[in-house]
């Protein structure tokens, strides 16, 4: 039997457990959620850089003590210099390489306005001490970290900075090895002393801007200094069980939020029963739709996601032509990336739900000398061809897989959760809910339980259905039966994202679970 974690006082989950160690460690000198979390998103691009850096952009749901939700959008715009003419001769943006790293990074600004709306009283300095203790004295790389590194070796080797950032005498680093960047360091300690706008307006901004161009980037210091981060109006949809919360558009959110509506027309529970996961897939299928038929930088969207989600009328006309007994066509075009999601709760009242990424593993490759910072490729997701959903333009915001995830239930407790996987974001979030509100598990078990991901995402490039081996071979020749592409993976597969759940109960409990495909931890007191 797999048990949850269970406290009193505050509790942290991530993906690396010295993360979380760092951010309960805050919890214990008085810190509040908000203050917590920006250590753990600091100690996350120190400890597990493969998945995260703050050359990436990130996004907060973040609950008061008093009640009460807001979104922090902390995406970076394309440079205006990153113009279609700049890619000429090209049919797509690379996916690495200085080309690629064409966006603001906006992580750290999305820091700064969370402690402006949290307050709190822990000093700058304290919360970046980890990662830079970190960064400067270096840690044990992952089994997930040599893996991916290996992976991708050949894209990333040549890519000005990287080499002298990640490999060891020009070879992939291997498990257990220590991988340190004093320059990253230097600049969380630099950061401690001037100020989290230091990186867009002040010395630092200055040392990035110029690095950016040497390597061939068209982010421009111009570019930085006109950045900011905004609070935004979560999306969100009532249900049986609750009030469920997510990200507005430019991310993936309104998928999320549609799986799950869509999924209770449709009758489904759990995860575990041929009919309940082919109920939650043909949801999937018509959420992605939808998303990849409208989704893109708020500004310029025609449709309103919080308006089909409060419209009952049209949910139904979603999904009146599923059939129960069979499998409607697939596959659609599918999206990529990956990420970190990480959940802190406090036993003042405070409950986050946040998620920052590079993009691709390691995303451009490209990396500061100066800063030591890896910038993010999110922009390389921006179609070249003009006129489309997703067309690039200077000053445009990219389409994001990254979504963290809230609920506020029946019980009166409040659910943070989350993980990394691109496409299987939304997915993994539905699995979640499934096995934990919809059949009442426990947060372990329900994180635990197998899984099942339709379509490409992170690490894998097929398109079918994927389900785990510990699923019974009954649900597996089902889910075929009716017409499922089905593809089965290990027993407990990297693609099925590294979700992690935080649940507050109005008694002050609390309960926690971290991802066994993950390198994570809850720590709690």
């Amino acid at each position: 039997m797999l048990h949850s974690a269970r406290s009193l006082r505050g509790m942290v989950t991530a993906p690396h457990h010295l993360a979380a160690q760092a951010g309960l460690d805050v919890l214990k000198a008085g810190g509040n959620a908000v203050e917590a979390a920006v250590t753990v998103a600091a100690t996350l691009t120190a400890v597990y850089p493969h998945m995260t850096g703050i050359g990436g952009d990130g996004f907060w749901l973040i609950r008061a003590p008093e009640g009460g939700t807001i979104a922090i959008d902390a995406c970076g715009r394309a440079a205006g210099l990153a113009t279609p003419e700049l890619y000429a001769g090209r049919e797509t943006i690379p996916w690495r390489g200085p080309l690629a790293a064409n966006t603001v990074a906006g992580t750290i600004s999305g820091w700064a306005l969370a402690l402006r709306h949290a307050g709190g009283e822990v000093p700058l300095s304290t919360l970046l001490a980890p990662a830079a203790a970190y960064a400067e004295e270096g840690v044990l790389a992952t089994e997930s970290m040599a893996t991916l590194m290996r992976r991708h070796f050949a894209a990333l080797k040549d890519v000005p900075g990287f080499a002298a950032c990640f490999l060891k005498e020009g070879a992939p680093i291997e498990v257990g090895q220590r991988h340190r960047n004093p320059a990253l360091a230097r600049t969380f300690r630099r950061l401690a002393a001037d100020g989290l706008e230091d990186f867009y307006r002040g010395a630092l901004a200055e040392d990035i801007a110029a690095d950016l161009e040497a390597a061939g980037s068209p982010v421009r210091l111009a570019d930085l200094r006109a950045h900011e981060a905004t609070v935004v109006a979560p999306l969100s949809v009532d249900l049986e069980h609750g009030r469920f919360l997510n990200m507005p558009p430019p991310t993936q959110g309104i998928a999320s939020l549609l799986i799950l509506a869509l999924s209770e027309r449709l009758g489904a529970g759990g995860a575990d029963t041929v009919e309940d996961i082919h109920a939650w897939i043909e949801a999937t299928k018509r959420a992605f739709i939808w998303r990849d038929s409208h989704v893109t930088d708020p500004a310029l969207m025609e449709a309103d996601p919080q308006e089909l989600l409060d419209d009952s009328a049209a949910l139904d006309r979603m999904i009146a032509g599923v059939d129960p007994e069979r499998a409607a066509p697939w596959p659609h075009v599918p999206q990529q990336g990956d990420t970190t999601w990480f959940g802190v709760a406090d036993a003042k009242g405070w409950v986050v739900s946040m998620i920052q990424s590079v993009y691709f593993e390691f995303g451009s490759g490209v990396v500061l000398p100066r800063t030591g910072i890896n910038w993010q490729n999110r922009g390389a997701s921006f179609d070249l061809r003009p006129g489309r959903l997703r067309s690039l333009a200077p000053g445009r915001k990219p389409f994001h897989t990254l979504n963290p995830a809230m609920a506020e239930l029946r019980d009166g407790s409040v659910l943070t959760y989350g993980t990394m996987g691109g496409e299987g974001q939304p997915q993994t979030q539905s699995t979640v809910i499934a096995r934990a509100i919809r059949a009442g598990m426990a947060l372990q078990p329900a994180i635990t339980a197998p899984r099942w991901l339709l379509g490409r995402t992170w690490g894998e490039t097929t398109t079918s259905l994927k389900l785990e081996s510990r699923y019974p071979a009954a649900v597996i020749e089902g889910l075929r039966a009716r017409g499922h592409d089905v593809e089965v993976l290990s027993d407990f597969s990297d693609a099925m994202g590294h979700a992690g759940a935080i649940r507050r109960y109005p008694d002050g409990r609390f309960e926690g679970a971290t991802d066994p495909r993950s390198d994570g931890g809850v720590a709690a007191w």
